[in-house]
């Protein structure tokens, strides 16, 4: 695949400053690192964003996750290796990320309710926002992804 652009960073500076310091943001969230490294593989993988599939994967790792959950992710529904919170947040995860065929079901809603407290449900949202973000822009642009993990 041939990159469409590779220079966007430079050309819109100031747009990826922010989105960056909005990475930096949800990294300081409540909601630990290895729910936020399940929640932007998920949508990446529902997006088909190799780049940010191969990040997402690469940092998880080298945080410490099992290999075998990740594997996994894809069947989450099917596989007993994930917690009630994390099962509640990839469910929203993907309604978020597919929200013009679910409507954000108030099923998610209510499981992502009894799961987390009202400030990590706004961060819970805002990562899945930005994640999806992050998806379009690597996606639209073909980004490359890295060839070694």
């Amino acid at each position: 695949m041939t990159p469409r652009m590779t220079d966007y960073f430079e050309r819109a500076d100031a747009g990826f400053k922010a989105l960056l310091a909005l990475e930096a943001a949800l990294k300081a969230s409540p909601l630990e690192a290895s729910l936020l490294h399940l929640v932007k593989l998920r949508a990446s993988q529902i997006n088909s964003c190799a780049y940010c599939i191969h990040m997402h994967t690469s940092e998880a790792l080298r945080d410490g996750e099992e290999a075998l959950r990740l594997h996994m992710l894809t069947a989450w529904r099917e596989s007993s290796l994930y917690l009630d919170r994390e099962r509640a947040a990839l469910a929203w995860t993907e309604a978020l990320t597919l929200v013009a065929e679910t409507g954000a079901p108030d099923e998610d809603w209510a499981a992502v309710e009894a799961a987390f407290t009202a400030d990590e449900r706004a961060w819970l949202s805002l990562a899945v926002g930005a994640i999806n973000t992050w998806n379009r822009i690597q996606v639209g642009f073909r980004a490359a992804h890295p060839v070694a993990i």
